[in-house]
């Protein structure tokens, strides 16, 4: 698979379809901790036979994203690498699918000033303060004590609807010793400087077509009230809530997820 060379000893793993003649492309934009492995799975294939693009990435720090020691792998830096890629691989009219964090830096790539049509907000919706910061630095804690193994043990029964607990309830809860996530691993570094990211987005100048997805089963990040706030700042956006679904919508409900994105792609047509 192709890698985008930023620098010496930085690059981005990526994974790049372009659409049919009528179609869009779907730029899929991980949280912290994820892979195009997620999009890959299903969701994207799926696109492609129905003619739209697809392009995968992983952040720096990402599996076969290389990063140099000392680069602080934050908001700033995951932004301007969005907008590079964008930039170098000139998908066709893009459209920016951020799960979790990953759909704050899709705006922030917008507000930058990248050219895309469309925008999907995957259970990103939060406002900053005290909670946020809570959930941040003790997410990095949880790393730094038993890697990113503690880390799911602990949230996934907050994060995910109970029946995809039942399905994935062998891989996880394994026998001791946990082990301390290494502090040069790109994981923690994209923990670590998470809890810097400025989650005070101006809403009202995302004036791009935007959809708001939803699970409403997530227990860690949801808030119904800054959720209902958020959206109504939002110019252009419409919204879909999946009852059935917690914060990994890609990964517990990919056939709602297609057929989200596909719909979306139809809206835009129409606009």
């Amino acid at each position: 698979m192709p890698q985008l060379d930023l620098s010496p000893g930085n690059g981005l793993f990526y994974d790049y379809a372009p659409p049919g003649a009528r179609g869009f492309t779907f730029v899929f934009v991980n949280a912290l901790t994820g892979s195009t492995a997620m999009w890959e799975a299903g969701i994207a294939p799926a696109l492609r036979e129905a003619g739209q693009g697809t392009l995968a990435y992983n952040l720096r720090g990402q599996a076969d994203s290389p990063f140099t020691p000392g680069t602080a792998l934050g908001q700033p830096l995951i932004v301007a690498d969005l907008c590079r890629l964008l930039t170098e691989v000139a998908p066709p009219r893009p459209v920016l699918v951020g799960l979790s964090i990953g759909g704050l830096f899709a705006a922030g790539a917008y507000l930058a000033g990248a050219a895309v049509e469309g925008l999907v907000l995957i259970n990103t919706l939060r406002r900053p303060g005290a909670r946020l910061d809570w959930i941040n630095d003790a997410t990095l804690r949880a790393a730094q004590v038993g890697g990113l193994r503690l880390l799911m043990d602990l949230n996934m029964p907050l994060l995910v609807n109970s029946e995809r607990l039942r399905e994935v309830r062998a891989d996880f809860l394994a026998p001791p010793p946990y082990e301390p996530l290494d502090p040069d691993h790109g994981h923690y570094n994209l923990l670590a400087n998470a809890a810097r990211a400025d989650w005070d987005l101006p809403y009202e100048r995302l004036a791009l077509p935007t959809l708001v997805m939803t699970g409403l089963q997530d227990r860690v990040f949801l808030d119904r009230d800054d959720l209902e706030a958020l959206y109504a700042r939002l110019p252009r956006a419409r919204r879909l809530d999946l009852p059935d679904a917690g914060h990994l919508i890609p990964v517990e409900r990919p056939r709602a997820t297609i057929e989200a994105l596909l719909d979306f792609a139809r809206w835009l047509r129409r606009r």
